[in-house]
């Protein structure tokens, strides 16, 4: 069978299975949740095997350290994908909830509830937790999921998918609710973008080069989980140990995610007070850090950042630094070369706290908090599907509600239309 049919089929498949899913009541899916959850810790050494297959494919074809960072699974993060996928159990149902309820003139009341999308279709790099939390989530809503990721962690996905789909069945749900596409044909990736038939919704995860791809090709609509430039800034009022725990956690707690800090603005007034010490616990945690010339007249030892480092987004342990004259300097900074996606200030100025979170354009704004706080779990939403840089449906950390729509529902007594 051709690649185009055999998607075809498979994408089929899923649409079926998702319109009973969406009929499944919601203790069924509980127990499924908590079952793939109990399946996965228990199947630990299978996956790390098949996990170690892809961690030595990689090494040997090269890929770069944080990317190997992001492909590798220990028990520990087996266990946190686990506990994701309870978080996610414990959570609401949202399908069937009712979102408002209003009362007409003529007597018939108008509102709407909230229903599963239908099918998501999930393309993504490197990492293999994505398959245990989007399928969670996907579960969880109603939706089937169709998960493509990258031919990288291809041994562990197809592990992990698998047990899920496992104990799925055996508790319950639809067979094929979960699909893992298995072939690493890149061309599977520009196949699925046109099976507008059968899946609703295409969310993609992973590099710049991904992300456009899969827009300027997709027939579907499409959910951006964009590049992260996040910046933090230290503003002139800043409580400079508070500033220097949440710059060295931004950047260096696990610096190849996307809302990891890569630019460090620092106000004029406080930089020689704080960026010394500052710079020196970053280096002694091994990041290279790159300064604005005024940042290397006050540490001259450091390299260069240049307008391409302003644009780059890292994912490693290294970070540039500026030093700005004043608070909107370092909004216009933000405004030109952030990517909407994580901003922070540390400030003791309520004024400005509030400026920084009424004009920064970002799915997530903090204040006096690591950007690195930008997570569905984090923010009591369980599991996510990636975190939404786009304007449209859903914006941020996208849990349960952002994976369903609403329809209007209308109760009456007879009412008709003069």
């Amino acid at each position: 069978m051709e690649l185009k049919d055999h998607l075809r089929q498979q994408a089929g498949r899923t649409k079926a299975a998702s319109k009973e899913l969406a009929r499944c009541l919601p203790e069924v899916k509980t127990r499924a949740l908590n079952a793939m959850a109990d399946l996965l810790e228990s199947q630990a050494s299978f996956i790390l095997a098949e996990n170690e297959k892809d961690l030595e494919a990689g090494k040997a074809k090269g890929l770069a350290s944080p990317l190997i960072e992001r492909l590798t699974l220990n028990r520990k993060r087996i266990s946190e994908m686990a506990m994701g996928i309870r978080d996610v159990a414990v959570l609401p149902d949202p399908v069937g909830e009712m979102i408002k309820m209003v009362r007409r003139p003529n007597g018939m009341w108008v509102g709407q509830m909230r229903v599963p999308i239908g099918v998501i279709g999930i393309i993504y790099e490197s990492r293999p937790n994505v398959t245990a939390d989007v399928a969670a989530l996907c579960v969880k809503s109603g939706n089937g999921v169709i998960l493509r990721g990258g031919s990288e962690a291809i041994c562990s996905n197809q592990a992990i998918a698998r047990l899920l789909q496992e104990a799925g069945v055996k508790a319950g749900l639809p067979p094929h609710v979960i699909t893992l596409i298995e072939t690493t044909d890149r061309q599977a990736i520009f196949e699925l973008l046109q099976l507008d038939e059968a899946i609703d919704l295409i969310i993609p995860r992973g590099g710049e080069g991904l992300i456009r791809t899969v827009v300027e090709q997709s027939k579907i609509p499409v959910m951006k989980h964009d590049k992260g430039i996040c910046h933090t800034f230290v503003d002139e009022s800043a409580d400079l140990k508070t500033a220097e725990e949440v710059c060295l956690n931004a950047k260096v707690q696990r610096p190849a995610t996307c809302n990891a800090m890569e630019t460090l603005l620092v106000h004029q007034g406080i930089a020689p007070a704080f960026l010394p010490k500052m710079v020196s616990r970053f280096q002694e945690a091994g990041v290279e850090v790159r300064g604005c010339p005024r940042t290397r007249e006050l540490l001259p030892g450091i390299s260069i950042a240049r307008e391409g480092d302003w644009t780059t987004e890292y994912l490693d342990l290294i970070l540039s630094v500026k030093i700005v004259s004043h608070f909107d300097e370092a909004l216009s900074h933000i405004s030109t070369y952030g990517s909407c996606h994580s901003e922070a200030i540390i400030t003791r100025d309520h004024a400005h706290a509030m400026r920084f979170v009424n004009e920064v354009d970002a799915s997530a704004v903090f204040v006096n908090a690591s950007t690195r706080l930008n997570d569905g779990c984090q923010f009591g939403l369980g599991a996510e599907m990636g975190i939404s840089t786009s304007r449209i449906h859903a914006r941020g950390p996208m849990g349960l509600e952002a994976l369903t729509c609403a329809k209007f529902i209308v109760f009456g007594d007879g009412q008709v239309r003069d």
